[in-house]
Formats: structure tokens, sequence, C-alpha cells
């Protein structure tokens, strides 16, 4: 009895085997799995069922209010001897090479003279992003009674000049209206570009300029050795987010022109959604979006390569 009286009591727990579970928490290297997990839901339900959905709705015959049948390749037939498809191919990829070409250009050359030392930099930097913050809808609208065939301030302004006599139909006409959708879409989307690259110039080191000049260097040569190859990962990441939101635009389009004249301005989002939703042929429909993929799938691998390319070439350069 003494010797049970003097034996310690440490109090201790017996200790418990840790599960998988517990091992899987304390790890590390699912830290960034757990961090993720809520962005991969939020994908998977708004984006990859959408996707995936609409994919299968390509080969069924469904239409509003109707499920619809498996119908296989139907509906991909259909569209591959349908003029107006290959009419809103065209109009789609003109739209985007013109404007995302002319936005790089006005968007880079703003980006350089923001990034000098001049009066109200602030100022006109904040200017600047004025098109692109304000609804896609109200510039629409705007631009849609800029280029109103009766009362567009433009005409208005060139028969007070004495340069026309009867108004211009912009939109009424298929290479005024194509002009002035794309004309729309650059002045959005300039300063999207615009203050991108700005971002990218900021991080170029100022003393690689003035070494540049202390040897004698123009300001194309400046451009050309420097500005340009430090922001080329920066182009390719803008250019492509340009092209995407370009070739997938419909709020702009529908807004000002919804299509006409004459299918003119018919991007491949428009055709789709007036086949689907305004047609109520939602099989037709999805298979015009789904064969948008394609074309995205080839701007994003382009853009992915030259951006391995140019790591490449920096590699080989470093040794």
């Amino acid at each position: 009895m003494a010797d049970i009286a003097l034996e310690p009591r440490t109090g201790r727990r017996p200790i418990r085997e840790a599960t998988t579970w517990d091992q899987i928490r304390a790890n590390r290297n699912w830290l960034g799995f757990w961090f993720m997990l809520p962005a991969m839901a939020f994908l998977i339900l708004f984006l990859a069922y959408p996707l995936g959905l609409g994919v299968w709705i390509s080969f069924t015959d469904a239409r509003i209010g109707r499920p619809g049948v498996f119908i296989g390749m139907e509906n991909y037939e259909w569209l591959w001897g349908d003029s107006i498809f290959w009419l809103s191919v065209f109009n789609t990829l003109l739209y985007t090479t013109v404007a995302s070409a002319i936005k790089f250009a006005i968007g880079l050359y703003l980006a350089l003279l923001l990034n000098e030392n001049m009066p109200f930099k602030a100022m006109l930097r904040a200017l600047v992003l004025i098109p692109f913050i304000v609804p896609t809808v109200l510039s629409a609208l705007a631009f849609w009674w800029i280029f109103d065939s009766q009362f567009s301030i433009i005409s208005w302004s060139l028969k007070q000049m004495g340069l026309i006599t009867d108004n211009i139909n912009f939109l009424g006409d298929v290479a005024w209206a194509r002009a002035c959708v794309i004309f729309a879409n650059i002045w959005r989307g300039v300063p999207f570009v615009a203050i991108t690259l700005l971002a990218g110039l900021q991080t170029v080191s100022p003393s690689l300029y003035e070494a540049a000049t202390l040897d004698g260097a123009t300001s194309w040569q400046r451009f050309r050795f420097i500005t340009y190859p430090l922001l080329t990962p920066i182009i390719a990441v803008v250019m492509t987010f340009s092209v995407l939101f370009t070739f997938t635009d419909f709020q702009l389009i529908w807004a000002m022109t919804r299509g006409g004249p004459v299918n003119a301005t018919h991007l491949m989002a428009t055709l789709s959604y007036q086949r689907a939703i305004i047609g109520g042929v939602l099989g037709e429909g999805a298979a015009i979006s789904n064969a948008m993929i394609p074309f995205l799938l080839a701007a994003i691998m382009i853009s992915w390569f030259g951006l391995q390319r140019r790591k490449w070439q920096q590699g080989e350069n470093n040794d």
C-alpha cells in the first residue's frame, strides 16, 4: 500500500497515433491546396460545369422549355453550311485583329508618354482610365447616339462646316458599321493596355537607361534593346487578355447594332445569343459558342509558347 501511495501521478493521457487526416492537415505541401480549394470550387461550379453543359447541349436538339435528345454532330454540320455563321467568324476575326492591334499601338504609346516626367501626370493617368471604368452599356449607348443616322453630332458638325450635305448613315452601312464598332472597342480597351504596360514600365530600372544614354544610345535603341525586351512578358499577358476580351465581346455590339446591318457586325458571341435565347434553339447556339473555343485556345497557346521561347532565349543568353 505504501508503494502504491508513493507512486507519482503524471496526469498524462496516452498518446494517440496520428491518422492520415492529421498528417494531411499538418503537411505544409497541402497548405496551398487548402487555400486554393474555395477558388477551385468556384471555378468548377461557375465555369467547368456550364462549359460541360454547353458542350452537351450542342449535341442535342434542345430548345427553350424542352430538354431535347442527343442528335450527334447535326448542329455542327448545319453550322458548316451556314453562311451567316461563317460571316460571323470573319467579322469576329476582323474585329479582334484590327481592334487588338490598334489598342496595343495606342496603349504602348500612352504608357511610354505617361512614364515620362511631365506636369499633371497623376491627373492624366486618372483621365486615361475613364473609358475603362464607364459601364460598357453606357459607352455603347453614347456611341449609338454619336453615330445615329439622324442626330449624329459628327454629321451635324460636318454639315455646319459645309463638308457634307446629308447625314452619314454610320450604323446602316456595312463598312461604316464595322468601323464604328471597332472604334468603340478601341476607345474602351486602350486604358487597360496603357495602364498595364505603364505598370510594367515602372519596374524597369532607370539606371539601365542612364547607362545606355552614356553609351550614346538613341531613343529608339533604348526602346528596342531595353524597354521592349523587359516588357515582353507583360505585353504577352496583356495582349492575351485583350484578344480574349475582344473576341468574346457581346455587350458593345449588341447595344450598338445587334449584329446589323445585314449581319455585318454579328460576332460569334452575338450570333450565339440570337440563335439560342431569341430564337430558342439552344443546341445551335451552344454549338456556335463551342466553335469559339479553338480560337481562344490558339490565342492562349501562342502567348504561352511566346513566353516559353523568351525564357529559353534568356537562359541561352545567360549561359
